[in-house]
């Protein structure tokens, strides 16, 4: 009885290591990617989404909204990757960049980041947004655009996207969503708000099995047609084998050309020097003539052939 409890003890305990394991990874490799549905404050997000100043290249009708800075490498890896694909399947990305605070006094951005998200947020200039997304961050200097820092009207469009960004952190928080940057927001097919903090790529395929875009976009697809046909696009033979090569054309061989100052030949005649064929018609013996047998030699001791 005593090692029978003892048993059932350690069975127990290696049943709740295994579930405890099995729990683990669904979350860390499954779960935790998942967007998160909205059901606290929809109305005050989808408010903020509509009244924020956002740029975008078309796509489509329903909107997808992507919150980002312009130093978030994960923002600019999925504009870049997911953005055709989204637009495939009849979305509209609507991309929403702000500036950030400082931070204990530090900034955390430059003078030509906060004039360009000024610009973007007062004139949604589409060509201006990719010109500086093409163009890496030191090199961008915001030439011809008007400058923040010093321009009151300027200065408070940039604190608002601030605001607006503060605002929104603070309503997904409560709607228990993880905030990373891009933020990604968007309605499903029954119309449910959804979220995600987008910063690791495998929550990426979640969105687009969602919204039902393809994984790929611009493959090139074989063309079944040549494939299948045969070498030089002719059509075999009845009964061959339809994946062999057919024999090849040769051209005719050309007459061998005549000497200066001789007769031409006649069709059918026995060329010079050819085998079978003698001077004057005299025909020679194809037969070749036939050996001596050998005859035996004799020394003292063997005899040799």
């Amino acid at each position: 009885m005593r090692r029978f409890l003892i048993w059932s003890v350690l069975a127990a305990l290696v049943g709740l290591v295994l579930a405890g394991t099995g729990y683990w990874a669904y979350w860390n490799f499954y779960s935790r990617f998942q967007p998160v549905t909205i059901t606290r404050n929809q109305a005050q997000i989808q408010q903020l989404l509509d009244e924020a100043s956002w740029v975008s290249g078309g796509g489509g009708g329903e909107p997808l909204y992507v919150i980002g800075y312009r130093d978030s490498a994960s923002t600019q890896r999925y504009v870049r990757e997911e953005i055709d694909k989204l637009k495939a399947a009849g979305v509209e990305p609507r991309i929403i960049l702000f500036a950030r605070a400082d931070r204990e006094g530090a900034a955390q951005s430059t003078a030509a980041e906060r004039a360009t998200v000024a610009e973007l947020w007062l004139t949604r200039d589409w060509s201006l947004y990719q010109r500086w997304i093409q163009t890496p961050a030191r090199e961008w200097t915001a030439a011809g655009i008007p400058a923040a820092d010093g321009n009151l009207a300027r200065a408070a469009v940039v604190e608002a996207s601030r605001q607006f960004d503060a605002r929104l952190t603070e309503l997904l928080k409560d709607a228990g969503v993880q905030i990373t940057y891009p933020l990604v927001l968007w309605r499903d097919r029954d119309g449910f708000l959804k979220a995600c903090g987008c910063a690791d790529s495998r929550a990426w395929p979640f969105i687009r099995d969602d919204l039902n875009a393809p994984d790929r976009v611009g493959a090139a697809t074989p063309d079944a047609d040549a494939a299948s046909a045969p070498y030089g696009g002719e059509t075999p033979a009845p009964g061959s084998d339809p994946s062999a090569l057919p024999y090849p054309n040769l051209p005719a061989v050309p007459p061998a050309a005549t000497p200066p100052g001789a007769a031409p030949q006649a069709p059918g005649a026995p060329t010079p020097g050819a085998q079978g064929s003698a001077p004057n018609g005299q025909e020679t013996n194809r037969t070749p003539t036939p050996r001596a047998a050998p005859t035996p030699k004799t020394q003292d001791d063997s005899t040799f052939f």
